[in-house]
């Protein structure tokens, strides 16, 4: 059998060889990529290859076609819209003779993918920019949807699909339910022009994480050279990973599938606590620790009561033989009671390298609410004793 694939491969040409061994170690490095691996990322999920990226699509459209429910008498831009597309097509029509209630203008977005090719349909959301309180019921007049470079990459047009609806009564009641000036035309439009990309152009690909980090970048080479042989993979930085890459389209597809399924361990993240002051949201990371210290936290409570005592006042004068007695203005004595009341509750010690179970579970201990947690963690910072970066945000 082994001469015979000798024999075989003798009588190949040098491409058909290379081919050969490619898929040979092809082979192998898939057998390596299905072997289980624990707690461990797909590079799929931790990095995205360089030039494989979505592009942002924008358009300005008219919606036509609603029951009452457009940009009214008031919508200028629509009824210019409407006068410019009907002039467009053969027709004369002033401003004065066009209705805006059934016309809406809008704003059409959409995302084009990578390595999308024209012909191949996206889907696009729209959205009013005038008066018009809902577009359900409408229809999308062909709109060119242009790249950041003014280009024309696709055309949209379709009926709209709109999830929310509005009603209005006699006596100027509303109802809204969900979101009706925004709707998606799903696959309404087609993909005119391809954006280029560097995949296949250059002799490397740059694989970039999606979270920085030294020691992942060099986990993520190692890993890469372990199945595809030495030096096919170079760390440059903490984000970028260069791997070299067939030349042959065919191939290097059939090598980044391969490479998106290897497993690699993560490094683990740094240590962090991150501190949302609006909603009270209180993130600890599994790594913070901190240095020996004491903390002790009460709510201090100052009471002041005031108990005026009121003395009336009179004037007595004569009249005469009359004597008369005037109410005069009273005498108030101010009397002010103060209480000073605190909390008992006591001091609690961090030791040396506390995890973040011992923490959460001593805060927890003086029953501290979350601003109570977070002037107790910003204590902790300032006193140098909280070892991870506090971010607020």
């Amino acid at each position: 059998m082994a001469r015979s694939q000798l024999n075989l491969m003798s009588g190949c040409g040098p491409r058909r060889v290379l081919r050969a061994i490619f898929l040979s170690l092809c082979a192998s490095a898939m057998i390596v990529c299905l072997a289980p691996a624990a707690q461990a990322d797909r590079l799929k999920d931790l990095t995205a290859i360089a030039g494989a990226r979505t592009n942002q699509l924008v358009g300005y459209g008219l919606v036509v076609g609603l029951p009452g429910t457009g940009d009214g008498s008031g919508g200028q831009l629509a009824l210019q819209s409407m006068q410019s597309m009907v002039s467009r097509l053969g027709q004369t029509a002033a401003v004065s003779d066009l209705k805006a209630s059934n016309a809406a203008s809008v704003m059409v977005t959409a995302e084009l993918p990578a390595f999308i090719k024209p012909g191949q349909t996206l889907d696009v959301t729209v959205s009013t920019i005038g008066s018009a309180k809902s577009l359900r019921g409408g229809t999308l007049l062909m709109t060119p949807l242009l790249g950041a470079d003014g280009e024309t990459y696709a055309i949209a047009q379709g009926n709209l699909l709109v999830g929310g609806l509005s009603a209005e009564g006699l006596d100027g009641s509303t109802m809204v339910v969900n979101i009706p000036t925004v709707g998606r035309v799903p696959q309404g439009a087609t993909v005119e022009r391809m954006v280029d990309t560097a995949f296949l152009e250059s002799d490397n690909i740059m694989m970039n994480l999606h979270r920085g980090d030294f020691s992942t970048a060099a986990s993520v080479a190692n890993a890469i050279n372990a199945v595809f042989g030495p030096d096919v993979a170079v760390a440059i930085d903490s984000s970028s990973i260069r791997v070299r890459a067939p030349s042959d389209p065919a191939q290097r597809v059939s090598f980044v599938g391969m490479l998106e399924n290897i497993e690699v361990d993560p490094a683990e993240p740094p240590a962090k606590v991150i501190v949302n002051a609006r909603t009270g949201t209180i993130v600890i990371g599994g790594k913070v620790r901190v240095t020996p210290a004491a903390v002790s936290h009460g709510a201090l409570t100052v009471k002041v009561s005031e108990d005026p005592t009121v003395s009336p006042q009179s004037t007595v004068s004569m009249n005469g033989t009359q004597t008369v007695v005037t109410p005069a203005e009273p005498i108030v004595t101010e009397n002010s009671t103060i209480d000073v009341q605190q909390e008992d509750k006591p001091a609690f010690v961090f030791d040396t390298g506390v995890d973040l179970s011992s923490i959460v579970d001593a805060i927890n201990a003086v029953g501290a609410s979350p601003s109570d947690l977070v002037a107790i963690l910003e204590a902790l910072r300032a006193a140098g004793a909280l070892r991870a970066e506090l971010i607020i945000i």
